[in-house]
């Protein structure tokens, strides 16, 4: 079993001034990345206005179908041009690192 795990550092739009603004941004996003089967949530920043932590899990049985998953996520968030993608932490587990 292989499991990997992505977080994307998001900055918003100026007009995210408020937690509900900020939401109506956040929760499009989650649920676009539900359509992946990944397990996804906002992770981190969610007191900070204009800044978002988004993470993102995917399990499967090979290591080539995580990363492609993966890959497609990250892809999908950094074409969102309602937000900017400004980093993105990725990691992988396999059956050797028990």
């Amino acid at each position: 079993m292989f499991t990997g795990c992505v977080e994307f550092d998001l900055l918003l739009p100026e007009d995210s001034r408020s937690l509900k603004a900020k939401r109506s941004y956040v929760r499009p996003i989650v649920a676009a990345l539900r359509r992946f089967d990944v397990a996804v949530a906002e992770v981190g920043d969610q007191d900070l206005h204009g800044r978002s932590t988004i993470g993102i899990a995917a399990v499967a049985g090979d290591n080539l179908h995580v990363q492609e998953v993966l890959n497609v996520c990250e892809q999908h968030v950094a074409g969102r041009p309602e937000v900017e993608l400004l980093g993105v932490r990725r990691r992988l587990f396999g059956p050797e690192d028990e």
